[in-house]
């Protein structure tokens, strides 16, 4: 399997507009972050988790020339905004894009993207086939299992997903000890750290990292980090071993 990491920034990016901060000044491209996606292949599938606003840009950057599914964390627009840029796939693939989440997460897609689901829709929309993800159920994608696994981003209930030995979780700030069990015996998770400061709804740097902890996984990765965090090269010297700032561009091979 392999995890290419799209993109690793909070909801605005980095750099942050009109900010001159050392971090959004940095020409050191490890410190500009698009928002927060993953490319996950596999020999069953090719999947993205998010589409956020940078989608297109990602997609090309990533030169992801074929795509099985995509897959939905939940409805925030920084995770969602660039569905519409499915729809090369659709011409290429000639068929419809499967797209996986949970009903919440779908009525905000329907009505974000109120054109896609219209009963009367005209020639070159997005061509979707929503499938229903149940938060407490795996489910399979050309073979492939995926393990939801339920954490709290403030009130809202967000999806990560274990795949294989590999797990993913962003936007969360509160994981539940039986759904933390099921990261465990991971070879690699992806956890988020928005910054040092507490925030209302997303992991300090700190609190991910006994998070991380807590799991015994031996190789964690940060992401969907701001411009608080700091320097990127200056933080990762901080961290203990197996703990690491993702970055865009980054690949694991599992």
């Amino acid at each position: 399997m392999k995890i290419t990491f799209l993109g690793t920034g909070t909801s605005q990016g980095v750099p942050f507009i009109g900010c001159d901060c050392a971090v959004c000044t940095s020409p050191n491209p490890k410190d500009n972050r698009l928002r927060t996606s993953v490319w996950i292949q596999t020999p069953e599938a090719s999947i993205v988790i998010d589409t956020g606003p940078d989608f297109r840009y990602q997609m090309i950057r990533a030169k992801v020339h074929t795509l099985d599914a995509v897959i939905f964390t939940h409805g925030h627009k920084d995770h969602t905004a660039g569905l519409d840029d499915v729809r090369p796939y659709n011409y290429r693939q000639k068929k419809h894009m499967p797209v996986y989440a949970t009903l919440p997460t779908q009525e905000t897609l329907k009505r974000e993207f109120s054109y896609i689901f219209q009963d009367k829709t005209y020639p070159g929309i997005p061509q979707l086939t929503l499938h229903t993800i149940n938060s407490s159920d795996p489910f399979y994608i050309n073979g492939l299992k995926i393990t939801p696994i339920r954490v709290m981003h403030y009130m809202l209930e967000v999806l990560g997903f274990r795949i294989n030995n590999f797990t993913y979780i962003t936007d969360a700030n509160y994981i539940a000890p039986e759904e933390l069990l099921k990261v465990r015996g991971s070879q690699a998770f992806v956890l988020n750290a928005l910054r040092h400061e507490q925030h209302i709804s997303h992991y300090t740097l700190a609190e991910a990292m006994e998070i991380a902890r807590e799991t015994g996984v031996p190789d964690t990765y940060f992401t969907h980090i701001s411009h608080q965090l700091g320097l990127h090269d200056e933080i990762e010297d901080t961290l203990p071993k197996g703990m690491h700032l993702a970055y865009d561009g980054l690949t694991l091979e599992l």
